[in-house]
C-alpha cells in the first residue's frame, strides 16, 4: 500500500486536487486499494477554498509517506507560506520516497530548499517570480511535469493529472496507468516533455467551416494537404479559404499545418515508440532531414535531442 501524503494550504486551488482522482480510480476493483491518501495542513481540521469548499485535513506530524505532494493555492505572498509547513516539507522530504508538487506548489518545494540545483516547471504565469525567487532552480516552464530525482513538479492544475499518473505509472506499471487514463475519459496522456502550450488552442476558429478543417488536417497529417484540398473541404475556392483562414486563426494554411505537425512529431518522438524516420512520415513531413529542420525552426534542437530530454526524464526510483 502506498500511503500519500497530500498538502493542503490555505486557499488551495480546487482543480489541485484533480490528481488525487487518479489514485482514487487506481484502488478500484479488479486491483484492489494500492494508495492510502491522508490530507494533511498546518493545523489540521477544515480547510475552506476561495470557492467555498471545505476539506478536512489531519495536522502536521507524522512524515513516512511513501509520496508527498503539495496541492496549488490561489495567492502567493512573501513569505508565501507559512515556516511550520516549509519545515514539515523539509523533514517529510528526508523520510519519503518521493516529494511532489503542482502548479504554484513548486513555490513551497523551492522555499523548502529541494529544488536548489534541480530543474523545475510550474505554471507559465508564475515562472517569471520564480525565476527571480529561486535563481538556484533550473526553470523550466514550458514543460506538463518534470522529474529531477525524487523530486517531480507540474506546471498548470491538469498537468498534475498527466504528472500523477507517471508516478501511478510509476508505481503500478503501464496497463494500469492507460486504464485509469481510460477513466478519466482521458483524449491521450501527455509525457512530461510536452509544451504547456497547444498548437490547436492557439487557433481557435470562429466558423464552423475552418473547425472541420482543422479536424481534417489532424486525421490527416501524413498526407499532403494542398490549399485545394483545403478550400474543398471548407466548401471556399482557395483564394475565399486563404482569405477566411487566415483571419479566424491568425496563421496561413501552410503555417497552420506545419505547426499541427510539429506537435504531433514532438509527442511521437517523447514517447519513443517510433523512429525519427517513422515520425517524419506519418506527421507529413515526408523526410527526416525536412523534419530537422522545422524543429530546429521552432524549437531550436532538432529532433533526436528532444528525444534525449524526453529519456532523461523516464524515472529511476533511487
Amino acid at each position: 500500500m502506498h500511503r500519500i501524503g497530500f498538502i493542503v494550504p490555505p486557499k488551495f486551488q480546487l482543480m489541485s486536487l484533480a490528481a488525487l482522482t487518479t489514485f482514487e480510480l487506481a484502488n478500484m476493483p479488479p486491483r484492489g486499494p494500492c494508495y492510502d491518501i491522508h490530507l494533511l495542513s498546518e493545523r489540521g481540521g477544515p480547510v475552506e477554498s476561495p470557492g467555498g469548499m471545505t476539506l478536512q485535513t489531519t495536522a502536521f506530524g507524522e512524515t513516512a509517506f511513501d509520496t508527498v505532494i503539495v496541492g496549488s493555492v490561489t495567492e502567493m505572498k512573501i513569505p508565501p507560506f507559512d515556516p511550520t509547513m516549509i519545515a514539515f516539507v523539509k523533514e517529510t522530504a528526508k523520510a519519503s520516497r518521493r516529494i511532489a508538487s503542482i502548479c504554484s506548489g513548486a513555490f513551497v518545494l523551492a522555499e523548502a530548499g529541494l529544488l536548489n540545483g534541480r530543474r523545475a516547471t510550474m505554471h507559465w504565469a508564475h515562472a517569471s517570480e520564480f525565476r527571480a525567487r529561486f535563481p538556484d532552480v533550473t526553470t523550466e516552464e514550458d514543460r506538463i511535469f518534470i522529474n529531477d530525482g525524487p523530486i517531480w513538479t507540474s506546471a498548470g492544475m491538469t498537468a498534475g493529472i498527466d504528472l500523477a499518473l507517471a508516478l501511478l505509472d510509476n508505481d503500478l506499471g503501464a496497463d494500469a496507468a492507460k486504464l485509469v487514463a481510460r477513466l478519466l475519459v482521458m483524449n491521450q496522456r501527455r509525457l512530461g516533455g510536452q509544451m504547456q502550450h497547444s498548437a490547436l488552442l492557439d487557433m481557435t476558429p470562429k466558423s464552423d467551416r475552418i473547425e472541420l478543417v482543422l479536424a481534417h488536417i489532424r486525421r490527416n497529417l501524413r498526407n499532403p494537404l494542398t490549399i485545394d484540398e483545403l478550400a474543398d473541404v471548407a466548401n471556399l475556392s482557395p483564394r475565399q479559404f486563404s482569405r477566411a483562414f487566415q483571419a479566424e486563426t491568425g496563421q496561413s494554411p501552410a503555417k497552420a499545418v506545419e505547426q499541427l505537425r510539429l506537435e504531433a512529431a514532438r509527442f511521437m518522438i517523447e514517447q519513443g515508440r517510433h523512429t525519427i524516420n517513422v515520425v517524419a512520415q506519418e506527421t507529413g513531413f515526408a523526410d527526416r532531414e525536412r523534419m530537422r529542420r522545422a524543429f530546429v525552426r521552432t524549437y531550436g534542437v532538432p529532433a533526436d535531442v528532444l528525444r534525449r530530454n524526453a529519456r532523461r526524464e523516464i524515472v529511476v526510483d533511487a
